[in-house]
C-alpha cells in the first residue's frame, strides 16, 4: 500500500465498499456525536467522511487533531445508511472506518477559517494566502483560471498560432505607465526594464517571418491597483499576425474568446461572433464610455438643440459657449416616488455636479424642475430624440463635450443599476474601433498619442501630412465585455517614414525615435509585413467568468492595493553590500513630521 494514499478524497464511491484504502489530506471539519467522531478529510479533489468510535484506540489522537492538520487515515470503506447519505458530496454514499491514523503535519490555531465562508479583512487573507487558497471558493477560482488558460492555448493553436516566449529583461519604452527597473551589475548606472507588454518583440517576430504568434505573457507596470487591475504584474493573451487587416484580426480572435466564454459560462449567454463594432465617437455619445456595458439597454442622445436659445439659461448659455446637453430616457419611472428622483439628485451632487435635471412625462405633459422651460415644440423634439413617452422620465447632463460624455455614462450606469435593467446572466462583447490617433493634453496644450504609439493611422502618411492631427483616426481597437476592457490592439505602423512623422507630431525628434525604438525601427528598414494583433487580459477574463468584483480573487499570490506582497514581505530593503555591488546609493525621502 502507498505510504500516503491509495485514493484521493474525492474518488471513493459505493462500488468501493469493503475495500481497504488509505487517504491523506487536511482535517476539514470534525463532528462529535457522542459515541462517534466524524472527520471530513479534504484534499484538492474533494472530501471524504471518516468515522471512529470511542472504543477505538485511535479516538483520542483523531479527536486531538486540529482543523487543517495534515493526516493520513487508513481503513475500510463502508456504506452509509440511507438516512445519512449526503447527496451534496460525490463521496456521500460511503465513509471510511478508521483503522490507522498518522499526523503528517500538525496545524496551529488558524488566523482565518478555511472550512467556512468568512468576511475576513483582505490584508489578513493576503498575509495568509496559502490558507485562503485552501477555501472552496479560491480553489474553484484558481482551477477556473488554469482551465481558461489551457482552453485558450488549445484554441489559439487550432487557429494556426505558434507560442513563443519573449524577454523579461529588456529596455525601457513609453507604453503609458512607469516601468519596473532592474539595475545592471556589469553595466554600472544602466538599467533593464521589465516589459509592460511584449509589444516590440512580437512585432519583431512578424518581421522575422513567423506569421502568427501568441503567448500567455507576463506584463509589468508600476501603476496603482484597482478592482480590475493588479498593481505590479498581470498576464495577457498576447498575439500578433502578419498580412492582416483589422477584420482578419477580429475573425481570428472572436472564435477563441467566444469559445472560452461558452466553455466556462455555466449557462450564461455569450455573444456569437461576429461581435458588434462600435466607433469610438458613437460609443462616447450613446454610452458615455469607450468601455460600454451592452447589458444595459439605456442609450444617451445628443439634445443640445432642444435647449439652444431656450429660456433655461443654464443650458442655453452652456450650449452657446460650446457645451452640450445629453439626455437619457428612463422608461416607466413616472410612478416612482419623489424620493427616487431626490436620491439620484443627491448622488449627482456627491459626484461633484450641481445636480441632475430631469422631466417626467405624464398625460401628454412634462413635470419636474426643467419642465417649465420646454414649450410644446421643444418637448416634441425631446420625445422624438429619446423615444420617451407617457410614464417615462428623461434625465439631462450639460457640460463640455468630454465631461458631459463621461458623466452621462455614469448616469446611464447608475440608472441601469437603480432600475435593475442590467442583464446579469449574459456576456455581451463588442469591439470599439476608430480611436483618435492623438489627443490634446489639457495641462500642457501638447498633442500626445491617445492609444498605442505604434498604430497605423487611417489614411497613412498622407493623413499625417495634410490633416489636423486631432481629426485623424487610427486602426486601433479595444475588445469589451460587460463594460470591462479586455484588450487593446491595433494594425501596426510598419513603415519607418510613417513612424517618423507620427512621432514628430507627438513631439519626438527623429533622433528620439531612433534612440527609443532603434531595434524595431532598424528591423522595419529591412522589409516588414503589414501586421496587427491584440492582447486580451487573462486576469480580467477569469474575473468575469468567476463573477467576482476584484481581480485579486482570481490571482494566486496578488499584491495588495499598495503594491505590497504581505505574504513574502515584498518590496523589502537590500543590504548595503548588495547596493554597492550594483553601484546604487539611496537618497530616501525625509520622514514627515
Amino acid at each position: 500500500m502507498h505510504a500516503y494514499r491509495t485514493h484521493t478524497c474525492g474518488q471513493l464511491r459505493a462500488a468501493d465498499v469493503g475495500a481497504r484504502v488509505r487517504l491523506s489530506g487536511w482535517v476539514h471539519r470534525k463532528r462529535d456525536h457522542g459515541q462517534l467522531l466524524f472527520v471530513d478529510l479534504r484534499d484538492h479533489y474533494g472530501i471524504t467522511q471518516c468515522v471512529v468510535d470511542t472504543s477505538n484506540a485511535l479516538f483520542k489522537a483523531i479527536e486531538a487533531a486540529r482543523p487543517e492538520s495534515v493526516v493520513t487515515i487508513t481503513g475500510t470503506v463502508v456504506a452509509r445508511s440511507k438516512e445519512t447519505v449526503n447527496a451534496k458530496l460525490p463521496t456521500g454514499e460511503i465513509e471510511l472506518a478508521a483503522e490507522e491514523f498518522a499526523v503528517q503535519s500538525a496545524a496551529e490555531v488558524l488566523p482565518i477559517q478555511v472550512n467556512q465562508e468568512g468576511d475576513f479583512p483582505e490584508d489578513l487573507r493576503l498575509r495568509y494566502r496559502f490558507l485562503d487558497l485552501r477555501t472552496e471558493r479560491m480553489q474553484k477560482n484558481i482551477k477556473l483560471r488554469a482551465g481558461v488558460i489551457a482552453s485558450i492555448r488549445r484554441r489559439m493553436i487550432a487557429q494556426g498560432f505558434t507560442e513563443f516566449q519573449t524577454p523579461i529583461l529588456t529596455s525601457s519604452s513609453p507604453e503609458g505607465a512607469r516601468d519596473y527597473l532592474v539595475p545592471s551589475r556589469v553595466h554600472p548606472g544602466k538599467f533593464y526594464a521589465l516589459p509592460q507588454a511584449p509589444q516590440q518583440f512580437k512585432q519583431l517576430l512578424m518581421v522575422a517571418g513567423f506569421d502568427r504568434y501568441f503567448q500567455i505573457a507576463p506584463c509589468f507596470r508600476d501603476e496603482d491597483g484597482r478592482a480590475d487591475r493588479s498593481p505590479g504584474e498581470f498576464y495577457q493573451l498576447d498575439f500578433e499576425m502578419s498580412f492582416v487587416t483589422q477584420e482578419d484580426v477580429f475573425s481570428a480572435i472572436e472564435p477563441v474568446l467566444a469559445g472560452v466564454f461558452e466553455e466556462f459560462a455555466d449557462g450564461r449567454a455569450v455573444t456569437k461572433p461576429p461581435f458588434p463594432r462600435i466607433a469610438y465617437d458613437e460609443a462616447m455619445l450613446k454610452y458615455g464610455s469607450d468601455k460600454p456595458d451592452l447589458r444595459n439597454p439605456l442609450v444617451i442622445v445628443e439634445a443640445s438643440d432642444v435647449f439652444r436659445g431656450s429660456s433655461f439659461q443654464v443650458f442655453a448659455k452652456a450650449v452657446e459657449a460650446g457645451g452640450v446637453v445629453r439626455a437619457i430616457r428612463a422608461p416607466a419611472v413616472a410612478s416612482r416616488p419623489r424620493s427616487f428622483f431626490d436620491k439620484l439628485n443627491d448622488w449627482a451632487r456627491g459626484e461633484g455636479k450641481p445636480g441632475l435635471g430631469y422631466v417626467v412625462l405624464e398625460a401628454g405633459a412634462a413635470k419636474g424642475p426643467i419642465a417649465k422651460f420646454l414649450d410644446a415644440p421643444r418637448l416634441d423634439s425631446l420625445k422624438a430624440l429619446t423615444g420617451a413617452g407617457d410614464g417615462d422620465a428623461v434625465f439631462f447632463v450639460c457640460d463640455k463635450p468630454l465631461e458631459a460624455a463621461k458623466f452621462a455614462g455614469a448616469v446611464r450606469r447608475k440608472l441601469g443599476d437603480e432600475m435593475e435593467l442590467i442583464a446579469r446572466n449574459e456576456f455581451k462583447f463588442c469591439w470599439i474601433v476608430d480611436f483618435p490617433m492623438y489627443e490634446m493634453n489639457e495641462d500642457t496644450g501638447k498633442i500626445e498619442f491617445s492609444h498605442n504609439p505604434f498604430s497605423m493611422p487611417q489614411g497613412g502618411l498622407e493623413a499625417l501630412e495634410t490633416k489636423d492631427p486631432l481629426t485623424i483616426k487610427a486602426f486601433q481597437y479595444d475588445i469589451v465585455c460587460n463594460g470591462v476592457e479586455l484588450s487593446s490592439g491595433a494594425i501596426r505602423n510598419h513603415r519607418p517614414d510613417i513612424m517618423y512623422k507620427a512621432f514628430e507630431i507627438a513631439g519626438y525628434s527623429q533622433e528620439d525615435v531612433e534612440t527609443r525604438f532603434g531595434g524595431m525601427l532598424n528591423a522595419f528598414k529591412f522589409g516588414a509585413p503589414p501586421h496587427g494583433g491584440s492582447a486580451p487580459g487573462i486576469d480580467r477574463i477569469v474575473m468575469l467568468l468567476a463573477d467576482v468584483p476584484n481581480i485579486r480573487e482570481v490571482v494566486t499570490f496578488p499584491m495588495n492595493q499598495q503594491a505590497m506582497d504581505l505574504l513574502m514581505g515584498a518590496p523589502s530593503t537590500v543590504d548595503a553590500a548588495r547596493l554597492k555591488e550594483l553601484h546604487i546609493r539611496l537618497e530616501l525621502p525625509k520622514a514627515k513630521g
